[in-house]
């Protein structure tokens, strides 16, 4: 297949790239890493008028250190995430997911915020984000907002950024001492989306009991799902046995996953209670208690 007929833009600057945005609104679309987009270009799934390729606006990649934690400009390659020595500092939970995204090549080319306003619901870096407590900024010509990363998504491959919009940068809180936090994840074939994957947080005392717990899936519904539920009965608990086991129990309770050729409903339900436990047992581990 081949694409349809579009204008290729090629801004320069964040400010360049705004005005174009502005002028074709709805029937523009952005192109970063084109990891996803293109294939849809070639299916004829979109048809946009413009394409508005950002790849040579330098400004929107870097990874900084923020207030104890970190702010990604969203035309960061996964790869560079990846491999940055400050992410392995700060938020190894990241490096850990972005390799298990796709393949080597496709980390190269593909971009974090492109991943994200992607918005595939099995994806592994939406579900992180969420477990992190990211907050996104989204700028438009004259305009400028942030978004938790729990209204971002909303729905399967859509997100609350409005056309004329650019989500610019996530910004991604520190961690507390005595905490650990993992991704895991099961898919058909290394390289393919996950059937499910499970990014937790712990947070525990001097006791070893959880101070603070934060559990996000995806896979498991139209958008990645936070499993509020499972974190409140690990508060007050030590991370093991019967309570490792009510969590995994509530986060599964929070799911509602597709069945298709790659698996039951059941099936992503078993190892959505797995990979649950599973992360939460890393946790501990990480943060010291176990």
């Amino acid at each position: 297949m081949k694409p349809p007929r579009f204008d290729y833009l090629v801004p320069r600057t964040q400010d360049e790239a705004l005005a174009m945005l502005a002028e074709h609104g709805e029937r523009a679309k952005l192109l970063a890493g084109g990891q996803s987009l293109i294939p849809l270009l070639n299916f004829r799934l979109v048809q946009p008028e413009a394409l508005v390729d950002i790849n040579r606006i330098a400004d929107l990649a870097y990874v900084r250190e923020r207030n104890g934690g970190l702010a990604v400009g969203a035309l960061t390659r996964q790869h560079a995430l990846e491999r940055s020595e400050t992410v392995r500092r700060r938020l190894p939970i990241l490096a850990e997911a972005c390799r298990l995204i796709g393949h080597l090549p496709i980390r190269h080319r593909g971009t974090v915020g492109g991943n994200l306003a992607h918005a595939d619901p099995a994806s592994e870096l939406p579900a992180v984000m969420l477990a992190l407590d990211a907050e996104f900024v989204v700028v438009a010509k004259g305009a400028r907002r942030m978004l938790a990363a729990r209204d971002f998504f909303t729905g399967v491959l859509s997100t609350a950024l409005r056309p004329g919009e650019l989500l610019a940068e996530i910004r991604l809180p520190g961690l507390p001492p005595r905490t650990g936090a993992a991704f895991v994840e099961m898919a058909r074939r290394a390289g393919d989306f996950a059937l499910v994957g499970v990014a937790a947080l712990l947070t525990l005392d001097a006791a070893g009991r959880c101070q603070q717990a934060r559990l996000a899936l995806c896979g498991v519904g139209p958008t990645p799902i936070r499993a509020s539920e499972a974190e409140r009965v690990l508060i007050g608990e030590a991370p093991r046995g019967a309570a490792l086991e009510a969590a995994a129990e509530r986060a599964v309770a929070a799911t509602d996953p597709p069945s298709d050729i790659h698996g039951s409903a059941e099936f992503r339900r078993k190892l959505a209670r797995y990979f649950t436990r599973q992360a939460l047992e890393t946790d501990a581990q990480r943060a010291g208690g176990v």
